[in-house]
């Protein structure tokens, strides 16, 4: 089948699910640019990505190809990524398969949010695939006919906590129009004070330990903090233009108060949780958060007149 056909379908998928390409990227965890330049025909997709797009979409792999149907990895008769598949009848793109237990969002996402868990709980490195197979109830085969490789499940488990962090921030300040009051709703998202926020900050300190090992995490890091510092500039220049900020250099400024965030976090990490405070700054969460603060009253907030 000709590359633009195969995109054709895939346009299709897409359109069925109702979002656009940006938020289905999301869906199958890879980089928007990679989908976008596939559906413009100058990229090929890989027979991974071709098994989430399937998945999510609930087709055939079989008829994306049009040749073939992809075995399900879940059921007897698994095929490894990139193995020749049987052929099977065509169904439409918004035909259901056969009735088969699927986990919420599809298996490429509960493959890679069992990924980010177990990184959270053991570092990467101490991670094999037998234990996220384990942790989603399937075999080995199975992941890797989502994930041919470590490294993509690295990306795809570094992308997924990207957008998963975005979104959260997205979330919590919509709405919020006061730059002070958006700046203290980041900094309380970034202060580890529960479970789940430690499991996703211990995720971006083993991450940063790899970015400095590998080309592709280091991308990737370097791709979320240009964002991150970004966001948080930008909250800035809007405190400076309503008067709630001193007259700062934003992006300067940004570059400070996130280092601090890591900074500090790192030292929150290193204790038990639900540690008690001592009063020494960075041993617990709420000295992080008053530390943060502080910060930002000395060097961003404008005095107020008398």
């Amino acid at each position: 089948m000709q590359q633009d056909e195969v995109a054709a379908r895939v346009r299709q998928v897409i359109d069925a699910a109702g979002v656009s390409a940006r938020e289905f990227a999301r869906r199958i965890v890879i980089d928007p640019s990679k989908l976008s330049r596939s559906l413009n025909g100058t990229r090929r997709f890989t027979a991974a990505e071709l098994a989430r797009i399937a998945d999510i979409g609930a087709v055939d792999v079989g008829w994306l190809l049009s040749s073939a149907a992809g075995a399900d990895p879940d059921a007897a008769g698994r095929t490894a990524a990139g193995a020749s598949v049987t052929a099977s009848p065509v169904r439409s793109p918004s035909a259901p398969r056969p009735p088969v237990p699927s986990p919420e969002g599809g298996r490429p996402l509960q493959i890679v949010r069992e990924t980010v868990r177990l990184i959270a709980e053991r570092g990467f490195h101490a991670v094999r695939v037998a234990d996220i197979a384990a942790a989603c109830r399937t075999s080995t085969a199975a992941i890797h006919y989502h994930f041919p490789g470590r490294d993509e499940l690295l990306e795809a488990a570094v992308r997924w906590c990207m957008d998963e962090d975005t979104r959260r921030r997205a979330d919590a300040t919509a709405g919020t129009r006061h730059a002070g009051d958006e700046l203290r709703l980041l900094i309380e998202l970034q202060t580890p004070r529960t479970e789940q926020q430690r499991r996703q900050w211990c995720v971006w300190l083993d991450l940063w330990a790899e970015a400095a090992r590998s080309t592709m995490v280091g991308r990737l890091h370097g791709e979320y903090y240009r964002q991150w510092r970004g966001t948080v500039a930008d909250v800035i220049r809007r405190g400076v233009e309503q008067g709630v900020f001193r007259p700062v250099d934003a992006d300067g400024a940004s570059l400070a108060l996130t280092a601090l965030i890591d900074g500090l976090a790192s030292q929150v990490l290193a204790t038990e949780p639900g540690g008690r405070d001592d009063g020494v700054p960075g041993t617990g969460a709420q000295a992080m958060h008053d530390a943060l603060t502080a910060h930002v009253d000395a060097c961003l907030t404008a005095p107020t007149a008398d």
